[in-house]
């Protein structure tokens, strides 16, 4: 009797997963937008207005956030 979960088992195993970004790339890149993000987050701090909100804070946020993923991650921690 084959069961549905075995099938998708035993197709997934002709191909396996292949990360985008690779385990030897993710400290750089994770370091990269962290210094980036922190870049951004002071030059919107010295000049704030409704425009660089969405020019530099938005920006400063998703690489602060996909920053500290990789960085999480390049350092052994999985979330």
């Amino acid at each position: 009797m084959s069961s549905p979960l075995l099938d998708v088992w035993e197709a997934a195993s002709a191909s396996p997963f292949h990360p985008t970004v690779g385990k030897q790339s993710q400290l750089p890149l994770g370091f990269f937008l962290l210094a980036i993000s922190f870049l951004l987050a002071g030059v919107f701090g010295l000049n704030r207005s409704f425009r660089n909100l969405s020019l530099l804070a938005v920006p400063a946020s998703l690489a602060f956030g996909f920053g500290a993923v990789y960085m999480i991650c390049a350092v052994g921690v999985y979330v």
